[in-house]
């Protein structure tokens, strides 16, 4: 995988966690439980795909204009994508998207648990 950094990246955030979903052979990153974004591997223990949250209407023109970003790999197509963990999209841009990401899910969460994951 091109992402050596992603692991490092994902968990120096505020409040994440992560975990193995050895049924679906991928690593999680979870914000008070609700995944944010998965690193997908395939049968040899190779980083496949990194799968992300993001507004439907980026997520779309993202596809529109790389090739290795492909609807989410067994996720709601609409809110979901997924990067080819060994394509050409450039580390700032995936960087932006996973930060995209948490902040949805970050969104979606009671604003006493926001300021308590932030440490505010």
């Amino acid at each position: 995988m091109r992402y050596q950094w992603i692991d490092e990246y994902l968990k120096s955030m505020k409040g994440v966690s992560s975990d193995f979903k050895e049924e679906w052979n991928w690593t999680r990153y979870l914000l008070d439980g609700k995944m944010f974004a998965a690193v997908c591997w395939d049968g040899q223990g190779k980083e496949q795909l990194i799968t992300l949250k993001l507004e439907p209407a980026e997520g779309e023109f993202l596809r529109q204009q790389y090739e290795d970003i492909i609807p989410g790999y067994y996720m709601n197509k609409i809110h979901w994508n997924s990067v080819k963990a060994d394509g050409n999209v450039p580390d700032y841009l995936l960087k932006d998207l996973l930060e995209k990401s948490y902040r949805l899910v970050l969104a979606g969460l009671p604003k006493k648990k926001q300021k308590e994951l932030l440490g505010e």
